[in-house]
């Protein structure tokens, strides 16, 4: 055996060492994003859920006959009569 082959050797055990950790943690840090993007990916759903909600509840206090009667109720409006009605003309 010559002088070179046993620090050849002890390189190469390091770098096999090395490689194996290496994959060790990309393979650890791999799964833990995983898991990460699974969590974010369920709040995703859960608040287009909720974004669905609330969208189908503003339609429902939106509507024509709510507006109408909360206007009447609520601030004494009513639809004019035909002498209430004026008509500007800007020409």
């Amino acid at each position: 055996m010559r002088y070179g082959q046993p620090v050849f050797l002890v390189f190469c055990l390091l770098a096999v060492l090395a490689s194996g950790i290496g994959v060790v943690y990309a393979k650890y840090a791999s799964r833990k994003y995983f898991v990460e993007l699974q969590a974010l990916r369920a709040e995703r759903d859960a608040i287009d859920v909720e974004w669905g909600r609330l969208q189908l509840e503003q339609s429902t206090w939106a509507t024509h006959g709510r507006v109408e009667r909360m206007a009447r109720k609520k601030l004494g409006m009513h639809i004019p009569a035909a002498d209430e009605v004026v008509v500007i003309n800007l020409k």
